[in-house]
């Protein structure tokens, strides 16, 4: 778990002249930004500023070429969201929450998952394999598996990306229930979604 003390001390999250480079390609240059305890840091740009990668970096994916990046705690306290689901297709919604309850050791991971399922309306399709869902469902799993564990840091990258209006809304309002609990990094191409709940803002050019 994260250190109540450390983080109230400084921020979850660090950033500091944050670089990084494919081969020739240089994706992000002197990026530098804080998320303290409880923060919800909203990561903004245009296409191909590196929102992604930023995120990939945040998440331990990938990284940084140069500058320094810090993160509190240890991965089984971060729930990650990105352009990849990150889910089995050959399991049904059940077996993926179950298989990763267990992964992070999750003690409640099956009232956990029949919670997640039934908020995000999965429920009455959990024993289908996910091979057979729709991109929209299988974004709200995304979702469900980053929820599961609880966990103290959320990075979520386009987390809307093929939620219909229903999905959208959950989401919305589960977002707004982790403000100020959890610390949040989530990057959109509608800021105006999330302004509301924003302690702070990073525009990458």
């Amino acid at each position: 778990m994260i250190d109540v003390a450390a983080a109230a001390a400084g921020p979850v999250v660090l950033g500091e002249g944050l670089e990084k480079r494919y081969g020739r390609k240089r994706v992000l240059r002197g990026v530098s930004f804080a998320v303290p305890r409880g923060g919800f840091l909203v990561v903004t740009g245009a296409n191909g500023a590196g929102k992604t990668t930023l995120l990939r970096l945040v998440a331990g994916l990938a990284a940084p070429t140069g500058g320094v990046l810090e993160v509190s705690g240890d991965r089984r306290d971060l729930g990650f969201v990105g352009h990849e689901p990150l889910v089995y297709q050959e399991l049904t919604a059940l077996e993926n929450l179950e298989l990763f309850g267990r992964l992070y050791r999750v003690a409640d991971r099956r009232e956990r998952s029949g919670m997640l399922l039934e908020r995000f309306g999965l429920w009455d399709a959990r024993s289908d394999r996910v091979s057979t869902y729709s991109r929209g469902m299988i974004q709200r799993l995304a979702l469900c598996r980053a929820l599961l564990h609880d966990p103290a840091l959320l990075v979520l990258d386009e987390p809307f990306t093929a939620l219909d209006e229903d999905g959208a809304g959950v989401l919305d309002m589960e977002l707004s229930a982790l403000a100020g609990e959890r610390t949040v990094m989530l990057s959109t191409h509608d800021p105006a979604r999330v302004e509301a709940l924003a302690t702070d803002r990073l525009v990458l050019a």
